[in-house]
């Protein structure tokens, strides 16, 4: 009893004293994020650490966002409940399942087998049925079959892949963390037709990259 009153506690302070005061004020994504039990998708390992403000790490060499990235990257998307949802980097699954609070359908892809699968058993566990997890590589012969409302990336790119464009549908917008390393920012693109997307720059920050969309190497002499 004393462990669960614990993590309800250290949900409470995540919200009031990490999230909210980076200016992550949305109700919806606030209760997605009371809502999902965060200590479910960390490493078991790490499970005392999944309300802390670090970045947790997860096999294959990826990690667990900060809490309050997650909340930056969710209020930004501003999702509708009818909206369907990409998400690339599946990681743990927690962004996912949160996703999957706020829009009717998400589809989130994850190059690592070990994460796929582990995320899939935790997505069944919390007995969610709005969010699919696929095992592939979206910048290698990942081929959604609809084209979606919103994307997400939840690791960093170094320009836009041109890829993502063909999967949004008109209106849509994608949400990327783009720039080089130590300096980055989200960056939301918003599809205002004629092949062109509207541009907001929404805050800075330093993820690792997405396997493929790293900068393109810089040979010295």
């Amino acid at each position: 009893m004393s462990t669960m009153l614990n993590f309800e506690q250290a949900r409470f302070n995540m919200i009031e004293q990490q999230v909210r005061p980076w200016e992550v004020l949305d109700p919806a994504v606030l209760a997605a994020m009371t809502a999902v039990r965060r200590e479910d998708f960390v490493p078991t390992r790490y499970r005392k650490l999944a309300f802390a403000d670090v970045a947790i790490p997860l096999e294959a060499g990826e990690q667990m966002l900060k809490p309050v990235i997650e909340g930056r990257l969710l209020q930004a998307l501003e999702l509708a409940a009818d909206d369907e949802v990409l998400h690339i980097g599946t990681g743990s699954g927690f962004f996912a399942a949160c996703l999957s609070r706020l829009a009717r359908l998400v589809t989130s892809v994850e190059r690592h087998a070990v994460l796929a699968s582990r995320a899939k058993s935790k997505i069944q566990a919390a007995d969610i049925h709005n969010l699919s997890i696929v095992h592939a590589d979206a910048l290698s012969g990942y081929a959604p079959a609809i084209r979606f409302d919103a994307i997400v990336v939840t690791a960093a790119v170094h320009a836009l892949p041109e890829v993502f464009r063909h999967w949004l549908a008109p209106g849509g917008r994608i949400l990327i963390v783009r720039g080089d390393s130590p300096v980055m920012e989200a960056v939301l693109l918003t599809d205002v037709g004629g092949g062109l997307l509207r541009e907001d720059s929404l805050f800075e920050t330093d993820l690792p990259y997405l396997a493929g969309a790293e900068p393109p190497r810089r040979f010295s002499l």
